[in-house]
């Protein structure tokens, strides 16, 4: 019989931050975090200096992850279109998880209103490593501004990530047909 060893304090920590601040947002209390660690708070400021470095760690810490549940594979040899419509595929279906709130990059970047805080310094890198993949898409699918055709594809991605985090729209039928229309404005194939 084997038995797995329980996850340590610091990982335990990073999945509290990451399910509580992504549910009840960036300001949820010391206590609650370290409560549902199973971890004590002095045991926390010995691993983390303060909850903005534990925050700041759990999004960094997840940040690979999210990007490759959204990317093609690297491997993909669809053209960039198809490419570029994948990332709106996933978008949709992470959209149609009961817990979704919208992308928690978004939020973090949104609630802390700080640009220069280091959460928000990993959140805004993400969406430019995104922003940077639509970029690179349009150039070799041949968009006449790739510049303007990735900010407008980031513009319709936080958008209706913001709009399903809400509750407010289903993405179904609505963020598709939006970016085949700016791929076919741009002249992406």
């Amino acid at each position: 019989m084997t038995t797995e060893a329980m996850p340590g304090s610091r990982e335990r920590l990073l999945a509290a931050a990451a399910t509580l601040t992504y549910r009840e947002g960036v300001n949820i209390g010391v206590d609650a975090l370290c409560k549902a660690a199973g971890v004590s708070k002095r045991s926390m400021y010995k691993l983390f200096e303060s909850k903005d470095e534990l925050l700041t760690a759990s999004l960094e810490e997840r940040a690979s992850a999210y990007m490759t549940a959204l990317l093609p594979a690297t491997d993909d040899v669809r053209p960039p279109r198809e490419r570029i419509l994948h990332v709106f595929g996933q978008a949709e279906a992470l959209a149609d998880a009961p817990d979704f709130h919208g992308c928690r990059y978004l939020v973090v970047q949104i609630e802390l209103k700080d640009p220069d805080h280091p959460a928000s310094q990993v959140a805004r890198r993400v969406k430019e490593n995104l922003t940077a993949f639509f970029r690179t898409e349009a150039e070799q699918g041949g968009a006449s501004d790739p510049d303007l055709l990735s900010r407008q594809l980031i513009l319709v991605f936080d958008g209706a990530s913001a709009r399903a985090g809400i509750k407010a729209d289903t993405r179904g039928g609505l963020v598709i047909p939006t970016v085949t229309a700016l791929l076919d404005t741009a002249g992406v194939r």
